[in-house]
């Protein structure tokens, strides 16, 4: 007899079950037995207790434990076959609604020993689509596994609930549920998993006995059959333990390992030697906060270190990362090097020229007349540049006469050279992919110091998992002047007529004086949204559904407020308009001449006018928390009240308007910070732009395992030091080899 192996294709543990092996192999992408039992269950029911179930949806596919309170077999005329059938009609009570479900079965035999197995009193688990008829709920296209009893039934090519059956009655306490997909069910799986865990042999445990004491955790197979099959919640939560804990060590074992590659990589020291840092301290009109300060010393001694500088700096909007930054990019200049800033828009990239030049004054006029004695040169190089400024920039970062280089995405080109690129800082380093951010580094001649920055607020495990090869320095103090901002829901769905008082209010804002900056999801009104088709959807019983309100848009609602808002001076900015215009109206806007800036997205990093005193979010269900906490962090900045307003057409309750209250609740970016996380979960903050990672995590939640993720990082860090090769542990070692060579390590690799 041949041996199964994790190795061994999925098929040799199906038999003669081809039809459900295809729909798991192909619907779930499992090919071999390692994957099967690797597919891990998403949650658990107690066998026990019946299910705790809210008030459904049409159409929601539900799967409930309940008990069989009424069985009967009621015959038809099948207008089909001509023929008399049979079904059994159940209805089950849950602790929630009470729903009937109707078998279909040919013969009249086969529906008694349905029935019999369903019998009043029985307990199982029954899934189906809920539909309203005759103001009672009942489950379509049902099917079910029984507990308590098992009857035999054939294991031919569908199957049999009744041969289910007996698989659900060995369960002592918790059901265990799948993840799966169209034409499998939770129990098909179930079924197939205890098989497989009963016949496979060489399951490779990457943990030896002595790790395996060292830190508490289960062997393989004992973790294996716990996480199927457990008898309680203690055996699932130390099958879970072992399953975390080796995930976060593996993952920190790779980090660990790169941070020590950079600890080793020769890097050129900066340690000042010139007085720009100096002087520029001198002319400060204000005093840094105690954050700035240490962060600020701290940055200098790793600059002046022989091995390259490899931190995170994030912290609220308006924290003052960016004056940190520029302090960091001075004393690199100081020590004959140069530095570049990387930002993802040209709106950003020139607000940055304009903040930095105005800050330097004479000291960004190096080599120019009226330049001071200790003075650099700042230059800036965007993709819709001219041909001669280009060139002339380019030159200037080239013979080293620019120590200071500003950019967006054409600062990656292949012809752009440095004489001596000593520091590298990227804002808003999560539009960047790890890939740009290499382009860029590739360009020093030595390792040089890098310097990511963020003002979407990462939580502390975030931030050990997804930068893990990165030191985090965190900004929570706002400086003198921040001003409180409040925010408040429109919520047009209940009261549409508030709307008006939106634009009343826009209307006091200038007439005090301000600005207002108005954000709409999208640009003009004939742009589809995504996925949005010609096609008309219908409804159950064939009539069109009412188109969904389109969303609001920039061109459109410029039309509408030069005429809500006679008078007030209203221009529009967006992604889509040619460079020259968009810096024509940020410069218009900043200098008082525009009241209200209708706008994208655009603004929402980098942009700073002092007198913005209010932001209107149309359609503000379509944002998301953090890019929310963003926009919102435009106003307020110049020690005058915010007032942000978040209008929505989403209706009380949904997902949506929790997020758009959580908003309103807090001016904590770390608070929504974990509000997005939870919403969102790991798929969209583990992406490939961020970590290389590409969502990779399997048993761990970032904000839940906290402790976990802690514990793995302090575990690999003393494993590392004692045994850098893991010769002690060579399954580990191997599965640490395994992620480093796979396509997202080498996306890591470069960050």
């Amino acid at each position: 007899m041949v041996a199964i192996t994790p190795d061994s294709p999925i098929a040799s543990v199906f038999g003669r079950s081809t039809k459900k092996r295809d729909a798991i192999q192909k619907g779930l992408g499992l090919d071999t037995v390692g994957d099967l039992v690797w597919h891990f269950p998403r949650r658990y029911v107690k066998t026990t207790e019946l299910s705790e179930v809210a008030e459904p949806k049409e159409g929601d596919l539900l799967s409930v434990v309940g008990r069989v309170t009424r069985s009967e077999v009621k015959s038809f005329m099948n207008r089909r076959t001509r023929k008399l059938s049979y079904r059994v009609e159940v209805r089950i009570e849950t602790n929630g609604p009470s729903f009937t479900l109707s078998f279909f079965v040919p013969y009249k035999g086969q529906a008694e020993t349905e029935q019999r197995r369903m019998a009043a009193g029985n307990r199982g688990m029954f899934t189906g689509k809920a539909q309203r008829f005759g103001g009672a709920w009942q489950l379509a296209s049902p099917h079910s596994v029984m507990f308590g009893a098992a009857e035999a039934g054939d294991d031919d090519e569908e199957g049999s609930d009744a041969a289910d059956a007996g698989l659900a009655a060995s369960l002592k306490g918790l059901l265990p549920i799948y993840p799966v997909t169209a034409g499998v069910y939770s129990w098909d799986v179930q079924k197939a998993v205890q098989f497989a865990l009963d016949v496979v042999t060489d399951v490779p445990d990457v943990f030896p006995p002595a790790l395996r004491e060292r830190y508490g955790v289960l062997d393989v197979m004992a973790a294996l059959r716990w996480i199927h099959a457990p008898d309680d919640h203690g055996q699932l939560g130390a099958a879970q333990k072992r399953f975390r804990f080796e995930e976060a060590l593996i993952l920190q074992l790779v980090m660990a390992r790169r941070r020590a590659v950079q600890r080793a990589m020769g890097a050129q020291a900066r340690a000042g030697g010139g007085g720009l840092l100096a002087a520029f301290d001198a002319r400060l009109p204000f005093t840094l906060t105690d954050g700035q300060g240490e962060i600020g010393a701290l940055l200098e001694r790793e600059l002046a270190e022989s091995h390259p500088m490899n931190r995170l700096l994030q912290g609220e909007v308006g924290s003052g990362k960016t004056l940190v930054a520029l302090r960091a990019m001075l004393r690199v200049v100081d020590s004959g090097g140069q530095a570049v800033l990387l930002a993802p828009t040209e709106v950003l990239a020139q607000q940055h020229h304009r903040s930095i030049t105005a800050l330097l004054g004479d000291l960004a006029a190096g080599g120019m007349l009226g330049g001071a004695p200790d003075a650099t040169r700042v230059v800036l190089l965007t993709g819709s540049m001219g041909r001669a400024q280009r060139a002339e920039a380019m030159l200037a970062m080239a013979s080293g006469e620019a120590g200071i280089a500003l950019g967006t995405h054409a600062l990656l080109e292949q012809d752009v050279s440095f004489a001596d690129l000593g520091l590298v800082v990227v804002d808003e380093q999560h539009r960047f992919g790890v890939e740009q951010r290499a382009a860029l580094t590739d360009k020093a001649g030595t390792p040089p110091h890098v310097l990511v920055m963020t003002a979407t607020p990462i939580p502390r495990t975030v931030a050990m998992t997804v930068f893990g090869d990165l030191e985090t320095s965190v900004l929570t103090e706002l400086p003198a002047g921040r001003a409180p901002i409040q925010t408040n829901v429109v919520p047009l769905a209940e009261q549409p007529h508030w709307i008006d008082r939106v634009w009343d209010r826009v209307r006091e804002e200038v007439a005090k004086g301000h600005q207002v900056y108005v954000v709409c999801p999208r640009i003009t009104g004939d742009e589809p949204e995504q996925g949005e088709t010609d096609q008309v959807d219908l409804d159950d019983t064939g009539a069109p559904v009412p188109p969904r309100q389109a969303l609001w848009a920039v061109t459109d609602l410029l039309e509408e407020l030069s005429t809500r808002l006679p008078g007030l001076r209203v221009q529009m900015l967006h992604g889509k308009m040619p460079a020259d215009e968009k810096d024509a109206v940020m410069r218009a806007f900043a200098a008082g001449e525009v009241d209200v800036l209708v706008s994208t997205t655009v603004i929402e990093v980098g942009v700073d006018v002092a007198n913005a005193t209010a932001m209107v979010l149309m359609d503000a269900d379509r944002f998301g928390v953090s890019q929310l906490h963003q926009l919102r962090g435009r106003v307020g900045r110049g020690g005058l009240p915010g007032l942000c307003l978040l209008v929505t057409r989403a209706d009380a309750g949904t997902d949506a308007r929790v997020r758009l209250d959580a908003v309103a609740a807090t001016t904590d970016g770390f608070e929504l910070s974990r509000v997005d996380l939870e919403q969102r979960r790991e798929g969209d903050v583990l992406g490939r732009n961020q970590s290389g990672f590409r969502s990779s995590l399997v048993t761990l939640r970032v904000l839940r395992d906290e402790k976990t993720i802690v514990r793995a990082r302090e575990a690999a860090e003393e494993l590392l030091a004692e045994d850098p090769e893991l010769s002690g542990a060579p399954r580990l070692a191997r599965a640490v080899d395994e992620m480093e060579q796979t396509r997202e390590s080498e996306f890591m690799e470069k960050t």
